[in-house]
């Protein structure tokens, strides 16, 4: 290690990637928690270690090259979140689908999802002792949405101590903050996560086996592409929510849930192409057009549990490419 550093701080960069390459993934997790978009999350990797070269001539090694790494990375990430304004809300644009009232307008409207196929290794990380959450729940649509509602500065502490595990005093280091300041915003971000998230009890949803899953999904699958909607609704749970990120609109229950989806069919017919988001099961949806042409719609994630589907969320069809899904679907 000692003399990768040397060769990379002497200007050599395939010992500059050596270095950095088995944090890479970890580092794009951390900063998709932080902001909840892919997209800004690999920019933000991007300046990362951007940073990490030209920096990398003042590491003397006081702490290791993963707490350093994740110090960039998190004030690169702080940075983002306080020059970039809130994006507004996406007005309601599916076409041929008169708005359903909503049970309610989210805060959170521009949280996009994370393919599983970057989580390979993610859930693998050393994590510190102090750490709460399990990294299953901690990558999750609804916990990263959760995160967007803290000010910058508690989200990033919350996610460094709570989901990381890292001591308290690399964290100040980290932020250059007193220890004081960071155990006083990690207690005002567990508060407010404790109002945002009423059920959580320390415990997750029990999970289905991969069996069981597996059933629940295909029932799903077979229920929406036939327009079921009564079939869809028997799979929800009472409590089910449905979002759908950049709109505000968020429907909560079954009756909201299944008026929309009576809205959303209509004369359509879906097709449904399985992939993965955030640990849990999502699809390509895909309508068919006058032509017959079976055309990208929109991305569907779905939360499983033993009780049934907890959260449904639709995405815009331009995250696509991230998921290795194409735009239409050969006949």
């Amino acid at each position: 290690m000692s003399d990768l550093i040397s060769r990379a701080q002497a200007g050599d960069a395939e010992a500059f990637r050596a270095l950095t390459e088995p944090h890479r993934r970890e580092l794009l997790v951390h900063c998709y928690r932080m902001l909840g978009s892919l997209q800004d999350a690999e920019d933000a990797l991007q300046d990362t270690l951007v940073g990490a070269w030209q920096g990398l001539g003042g590491f003397q090694g006081r702490a290791s090259l993963r707490t350093w790494l994740y110090r960039i990375a998190t004030n690169r990430c702080l940075n983002a979140l306080r020059t970039t304004k809130r994006r507004p809300a996406k007005a309601w644009d599916i076409p041929g689908v008169a708005a359903p009232e909503p049970t309610r307008l989210g805060e959170v409207s521009w949280l996009e999802p994370f393919p599983e196929t970057l989580l390979e290794g993610a859930y693998d990380l050393p994590l510190g002792p102090e750490a709460r959450y399990e990294q299953r729940e901690s990558i999750s649509l609804a916990f990263v949405a959760a995160l967007q509602v803290l000010p910058p500065l508690q989200l990033a502490v919350l996610v460094l101590r709570d989901v990381l595990g890292f001591p308290a005093t690399e964290v100040a280091g980290m932020l250059d903050r007193s220890s004081e300041s960071v155990t006083s915003a990690l207690k005002r971000a567990r508060s407010t996560l404790d109002r945002t998230r009423p059920t959580r009890d320390g415990a997750l949803p029990p999970e289905l086996d991969d069996a069981a899953e597996r059933a629940l999904v295909e029932r799903f699958v077979a229920a929406y592409e036939a327009a079921d909607v009564a079939g869809v609704v028997a799979l929800l749970t009472d409590d089910v929510f449905m979002s759908m990120p950049p709109i505000a609109f968020e429907y909560v229950g079954r009756g909201p849930v299944g008026g929309f989806l009576a809205l959303l069919f209509g004369a359509r017919r879906f097709s449904l192409v399985p992939t993965r988001a955030n640990g849990h099961p999502a699809f390509g949806a895909y309508v068919a057009g006058p032509d017959g042409v079976r055309r990208a719609s929109g991305l569907i994630a779905v939360t499983v549990t033993a009780g049934g589907i907890s959260e449904l969320s639709r995405f815009e069809s331009s995250l696509f490419s991230w998921f290795g899904l194409p735009p239409v679907l050969d006949v």
